[in-house]
Formats: C-alpha cells, structure tokens, sequence
C-alpha cells in the first residue's frame, strides 16, 4: 500500500487489481480490473491517491505487500511494508526491474558516505578505513576520543543519507533508499508517487543543506545559532526555518542564475556509481568537460555541437545554453597547476572551530540560550526542559541516524566563527593550488549523567587549521583580485 498523504472516505469497490509477474521478476503494469468478491471488500486506491506515473503503474501490493482488496484497513496493512525503497529492502523492490542500478547505487559515494565518515574517524585515531556508514561502531560507554567520534557521526552528522528519512523540519524530510532522490517531498509531506527520473534540485537540498555544497549552489549561507543573530522575524515573532536554521541570502552560482539543475552536472553515472570506458571507472564531471569540449563529448551530459557552439540542453525543463569556451590568456598562462575554483569562486564555507559537546546532564539550562541547532531533537529536547515538560529524572535522548534507536545523550554544537569569505587556497598531493575550508577544524567534549568532563575539547589531527580541499559551488566570472589568489604558486614553479 502507499503511504498516505491525503485520505478520502472509504468506498465500496467493485474492482480486483490482477497482477502478473514476468520471468524477469519485474512486474508488469496494471490490468484490466476484475470484480471484487464480496461487496465490502475496499481497494489501496479507495483510501489513498493513486498517483503514479506512467513508468510505475502498477498494483500497490508489488512494492508495499499488504492485501488486496480487503474488508478492514487492519486486513489490507497485513504484511505492509511501509518503505519499500528503503536500503534495506531495495534490491528486493527496485531491485526487481532496475537490478545493475540498484547494485552499483548500493556501492556508490552517495551512499556508502566512506570519504566521510573515514575522514572524520582517521582524524581521531582509526587506522583502519570503513567501507560504509553502516559500519561505524556502535558504542554503549565511550572510552576513547574514537568512540566519542563515532557517537558523533551515528547521531549527529549521519542524518542526510540514504538509511534516514532526514530531520523533522519541513525541507529536510524525505524518502529512504531510492525514494530520497526521486520521490517528491515539500512541506515535510510526500507531494505524490509520481517517480522523478531527473531528481528537481528542491529533492537535493532536503540533504545538501546548511553550509555544504549545494545550499552554496543557491547562494545559501546559514545564519549563527544565536537567537539574535536569526533573522528575519515574523508577525508572531518566530521565523521560518524550513531548514532548521536561517540563512543569508548571497549571489547564487551563475549556473543556477542560468536555470540549470543539479542533475545536469551530476548525473546518474556519479551519484549511482555506473562505471564507464575502458577502464570501467567512475565518471567524475569537471568544469574542462564542458568549456574545454574535445572531440568525444563526454557521457551523461546532454550536450551537442551546433556549427562551432556547444549546446547543453537542461535535463528537467528542456532548456538550451551556449556553453561558453574557455577565451581569457590567464587558462593559458596558470592551466593545470589551478584548479578552476580558485579564480572563479565568489566567496566559500570558511566555519571556523567547530565545537561539539556530547551532553548527558539533565540540567540544559546552562545551553539554553542556543536550542535552535540544525537539529529538531535537540530544540525538542530543549522546549521540553524550558516548559517543564521532561518527566522526572528523564535524561534527554537522541536517536541513532541509522537505526533511529534512541540512546542517552544528545548532541550540541557551536562555532568559535562563523562566516564567508575569500576562499582559502592550498595545494592539493599533485601541487595544484584548491580552495580548502576548515572541515576538520574540530573538537570534541563529553559531558556524563553525573556531570563529570570525561573529555575536554579534544582537537581533530589533520592538516594545519584543519584545511581540507573542497569544490565550492559559487562559480562566478573571475574577480578584479583573482590573481591575489595565485600568489602561492611558488617561485619557479611551473605554471
């Protein structure tokens, strides 16, 4: 059955939906109804809308069990499965017609997360690398810095991935598995079950938000945690925080001004991890592929040759652009020793110190003045201890990002500064000079139930000032001081 988002009344039906299955286990579409056998017996579609699109037209019971037709609702729910597209049940749903998909998306970047998740523990000890999220071990006492660690990234960090259905804020929600990406969520609700092949950027944003790359995308930069610092406020004094917390509005990217989404750079060969060439490697877009085009266009992308121009056609609204050739001497002069963000980033993430305190007291007074986190367990935590409202001897609890089990604890989190800026610049392993942030500009504390410091701001090992090279999406033309940026190549090194 699907899940329900809009109820009407009960209606007798006069229909049996008969479902084949083909060799190839993936099911056929609907047939011709047949009459139901007794007169009270109800269908899926006579409780919940039945929009579907073309390509998934099919019986309800193909992915989410239960029986049909049925007398009761509690007849119909029988074996329901309420996230068919979970990743736990994909391969044997999704799976079922779209086999190569399902197995390489299982494996994918987006949704192992390892960069992620080994970064974060290598910087706190691990010496051994993970080969997903689910992984990261569970810890019932914390012992060292890497347990602190891993309680960090299973319930604070790990919420935009694929085994959640995000936070509770209302542009943060979102299907599980498959059905994050191209399901359509708004308003905290599922719009419909019209399956999206090309994900609208709005699907990307419930994770890519708050200061990481694609809330950048659209010049998004979120505000501080101090109340005073949110705005702008509303008649009743609050303000909307579709993401959890306010953000400045700054110059978007000029390829978003320029009406293209997401998916037209990050196709389905990179974000579901389809190998391709000779060698079977990933595909990885880059800014040459479009603006320095050779003969072979490369995949994914929809670009054609129109006489001496390139055009991109955009994947959801059909619209085409020139794409510009790459003209200025300075690609020339600086060419490979510079990747393309150092000059054309407007501005970059630069959160500086970033401070996390695990917290098991039930006294929150202290932290009172910042409930508003990015995170709604913790406000909720929050508004139950300024209300009153924690039963007695109650310790506040946060839930585990993957399993979602809650356990003691939750999790607080600051910035010595927050803001945007000039891009810092470095130099990558291959001596290219990259823009960097902070990213591991880290510290970790553990406060008990007892309220005993078992670790006091216990600082991330990594690079100086905890710079790791990233791709900021706030491209731009370059700047009147974009050569500032190329100071650091060094004397008598090659351009």
């Amino acid at each position: 059955m699907r899940p329900s988002f809009r109820n009407r009344h009960l209606l007798p039906t006069l229909l049996l939906l008969a479902l084949a299955t083909l060799s190839s286990g993936c099911p056929q579409k609907k047939k011709a109804p047949v009459a139901a056998t007794t007169a009270t017996a109800t269908t899926c579609t006579g409780c919940h809308d039945d929009t579907l699109d073309r390509a998934h037209d099919l019986g309800c019971t193909t992915c989410h069990g239960g029986v049909e037709p049925a007398a009761s609702q509690e007849a119909a729910h029988a074996g329901l499965i309420a996230q068919p597209a979970h990743p736990d049940r994909m391969a044997a749903t999704c799976g079922r017609c779209h086999g190569e998909l399902e197995r390489h998306a299982a494996g994918a970047p987006h949704f192992t997360l390892a960069k992620e998740v080994n970064m974060v523990r290598r910087a706190f000890g691990a010496t051994k690398p993970l080969a997903r999220l689910t992984e990261v071990p569970v810890h019932t006492k914390i012992n060292s810095p890497l347990d602190l660690a891993d309680d960090l990234l299973r319930r604070r960090c790990l919420r935009c991935h694929l085994y959640s259905k995000g936070d509770a804020y209302p542009e943060t929600t979102r299907g599980t598995g498959c059905a994050a990406c191209h399901l359509e969520y708004h308003e905290g609700k599922l719009v419909n079950h019209r399956f999206q092949r090309h994900p609208a950027d709005r699907s990307c944003l419930h994770c890519h938000y708050g200061n990481f790359a694609g809330a950048d995308y659209y010049g998004r930069f979120e505000h501080d945690f101090g109340a005073e610092f949110r705005t702008p406020y509303t008649a009743n004094g609050g303000s909307k925080r579709p993401y959890g917390v306010e953000y400045h509005q700054l110059v978007p990217d000029i390829h978003a001004k320029a009406g293209m989404g997401c998916v037209d750079c990050h196709g389905s060969r990179e974000i579901m991890g389809v190998p391709h060439g000779p060698g079977q490697t990933l595909f990885r877009i880059s800014c040459e592929d479009c603006h320095v085009a050779g003969a072979v266009l490369p995949p994914g992308l929809n670009l054609k040759r129109s006489g001496t121009a390139l055009i991109l056609t955009t994947k959801a609204e059909g619209k085409q652009l020139v794409v510009p050739p790459l003209s200025d001497p300075a690609h020339a002069t600086y060419g490979k020793k510079v990747t393309c963000t150092v000059c054309h980033a407007q501005w970059a993430y630069n959160d500086e110190h970033t401070q996390l305190l695990r917290l098991d007291s039930q006294d929150l007074n202290p932290w009172s003045l910042f409930p508003v986190q990015g995170s709604f367990e913790v406000e909720t935590e929050f508004n139950a201890e300024l209300a009153g409202t924690r039963a007695e001897g109650a310790a506040p609890t946060m839930r585990d990002g993957i399993t979602d089990t809650p356990a003691p604890g939750i999790w607080l989190k600051g910035y010595y500064l927050r803001r945007w800026d000039t891009p810092y610049i470095g130099q990558d392993a291959a001596g290219r000079l990259v823009v960097t942030r902070p990213l591991l500009d880290l510290s970790l504390s553990y406060v008990d139930s007892e309220n005993q410091v078992r670790f006091d701001a216990v600082r991330a090992a990594g690079p100086a000032g905890g710079l790791i090279a990233y791709t900021p999406h706030t491209i731009g033309k370059a700047g009147a001081f974009f050569r500032q940026r190329l100071r650091q190549i060094k004397p008598g090194q090659q351009p």
